[in-house]
C-alpha cells in the first residue's frame, strides 16, 4: 500500500485528519506523520487534548508552533503533504533579510511559519500543500484589497511551488451547513500535477474542468472569464506595490491556479444535482436534549429582539448619535434547509443574533447541542467530549466540514 505522509498542522481536533484518512482506498492511505494544535493564551489547550483522547500523542506536538520552528525544527520529520488550517491575519512583509533564510518584520506570524517550514525543509520540502482558510483572505486587508493572499502565491511561487484555489461554500454542495472557506493546493515543481500545469494552454480548463478541486467539486462551464494577474516571486515586492491603483477590489476571483508567479483567476458557479442534506436531517431526540438548551419564557423577548430587524438611533462613548440598521433572521431557524455557519460564540445560554435556535416538535424553543453542531461539521458523534459544553462549541466554531476534506482528498489521491 502507497502511504502518504502527511503533517498537520493548527490541527484543532482533527478535521483535516479524519477527512483524509476516509480519503484513502486500498492502494493508497494518508497517514499523519507528524501533527500539532496549539491554542494561544488559553489556560487549557481543551483542542489539543481532544486530538490526543481521539488519535493518541503519538508525534503530536501541543506548543507554539513557531517555536517549534525556530528551535526544535528537527522533530518535523520529512513528510509528503502539509495540511492545516491556519488562522487569517495580517500577511505583511516589511524587508528581507539579506543572509538570512526567512522573512522579516512578519506579522502574519503562523502563514511564516508554514513558508518556514517548506524552506528549512529545503529539497525534502513536502510535494504537495493543501491548506483551508476564511474566504476574506482573498480581499483582505481593506486598504489594498487581495494584498495578502498575493503574498502567499508569491511566497510560495518563490519556493517553486503551483497553486490552485477555490471558495466552496458546502451547501452548494449537499452538505449540512452553509460555510464558505477558502481551500488552497499547492503543487511542488517537476510533480506530476505542477507539470500538467504547466503543460495546460488555456488556464480555464484547468480552473473548470482538469484541476484536482475542480475533479472533486463540479462547476458550471458557461461564460467563464479569466483574468490574468501577476504576482511575481518577490512578497517583498507584492507586499509594498500589490493592489495599490485598485484598492476597492481584489483582483482574486473565488477560484484559480498559479504557476511560476502567473495567476489565472475566474468566478465559478457550483454545479450540483444530488440529494441536499438539511439542519432536520441532524437533529436528536427532544427527551434527549438537557433542559439548559432550551430557551427560558423570560428570555424569548430578547433573543426576538436580536434575531429581529431594527433601525435605531443609538449613541457612542463619545456622545456621537447615529442610526444603527439591520434585517431580520429566519427565527426559529428553518428546518429543512442547510444550517447558517457555526460561529464560534454558538454556545452558551445568553441570547444572541447567531446562535442557532430551533422548535421542537412539542413547540419549545432551544439552541443546539454540541453532538449536533459536531455533525454538522461531519465530526463524529461525541468527538469533543469532555471539554465543557461552551468550549465544544467554540471548536466546531473554528472547525471545518470534514466532508469538503474528504473530497478534496480523493480527488488529489487519483491525480498525484
Amino acid at each position: 500500500m502507497k502511504k502518504i505522509r502527511v503533517v498537520e498542522l493548527f490541527a484543532g481536533v482533527g478535521g483535516f485528519r479524519l477527512g483524509l484518512e476516509k480519503a484513502g482506498n486500498k492502494t493508497t492511505k494518508y497517514e499523519i506523520s507528524w501533527s500539532s494544535q496549539w491554542e494561544p493564551g488559553a489556560k487549557r489547550q481543551y483542542a489539543s487534548d481532544i486530538y490526543i483522547s481521539r488519535f493518541g500523542d503519538k508525534n503530536h506536538s501541543c506548543e507554539d508552533i513557531q517555536v517549534v520552528v525556530d528551535k526544535k525544527f528537527k522533530d518535523i520529520p520529512h513528510h509528503d503533504l502539509l495540511v492545516g488550517g491556519f488562522p487569517c491575519q495580517d500577511y505583511s512583509v516589511a524587508r528581507t533579510l539579506s543572509q538570512a533564510d526567512g522573512l522579516a518584520g512578519k506579522k502574519g506570524v503562523l502563514w511564516w511559519s508554514i513558508y518556514n517550514i517548506l524552506l528549512k525543509k529545503g529539497r525534502n520540502a513536502p510535494k504537495f500543500l493543501f491548506l483551508e482558510n476564511v474566504d476574506r483572505l482573498l480581499k483582505s486587508p481593506a486598504k489594498q484589497r487581495g494584498r495578502d493572499f498575493a503574498i502567499m502565491l508569491s511566497s510560495l511561487a518563490s519556493l517553486g511551488y503551483a497553486v490552485e484555489w477555490r471558495i466552496i461554500n458546502a451547501a452548494d454542495y449537499g452538505f449540512p451547513q452553509r460555510r464558505r472557506r477558502v481551500y488552497i493546493l499547492g503543487y511542488k515543481k517537476n510533480t506530476s500535477i505542477w507539470k500538467s500545469i504547466s503543460k495546460c494552454k488555456d488556464k480555464k480548463d484547468w480552473i473548470i474542468k482538469d484541476g484536482v478541486i475542480a475533479k472533486a467539486f463540479k462547476v458550471k462551464t458557461d461564460n467563464i472569464k479569466v483574468n490574468e494577474v501577476e504576482v511575481g516571486l518577490d512578497p517583498v515586492f507584492v507586499s509594498n506595490k500589490f493592489s495599490k491603483d485598485m484598492p476597492s477590489k481584489s483582483p482574486f476571483e473565488n477560484s484559480g491556479v498559479m504557476i511560476n508567479g502567473q495567476v489565472f483567476t475566474a468566478k465559478v458557479e457550483a454545479d450540483y444535482k444530488d440529494r441536499y442534506s438539511v439542519l432536520g436531517d441532524f437533529i436528536i431526540d427532544e427527551k434527549d436534549v438537557p433542559e439548559e438548551f432550551f430557551i427560558k419564557d423570560s428570555y424569548l423577548k430578547k433573543w426576538e429582539y436580536l434575531k429581529g430587524g431594527k433601525k435605531e438611533e443609538r449613541e457612542s462613548k463619545d456622545g456621537f448619535k447615529y442610526f444603527y440598521s439591520e434585517g431580520g433572521m429566519v427565527f426559529p431557524d428553518a428546518l429543512d434547509k442547510p444550517s447558517r455557519t457555526i460561529v464560534t460564540g454558538e454556545g452558551g445560554a445568553s441570547p444572541s443574533r447567531f446562535k442557532h435556535v430551533i422548535r421542537t416538535k412539542s413547540g419549545r424553543l432551544r439552541r443546539l447541542t454540541p453532538i449536533e453542531l459536531e455533525q454538522l461539521n461531519m465530526f463524529p458523534k461525541n468527538h469533543t467530549a469532555g471539554a465543557p459544553d461552551i468550549t465544544r462549541a467554540f471548536i466546531m466554531g473554528n472547525a471545518l466540514v470534514v466532508g469538503v476534506i474528504e473530497r478534496i482528498g480523493k480527488s488529489l489521491r487519483d491525480c498525484m
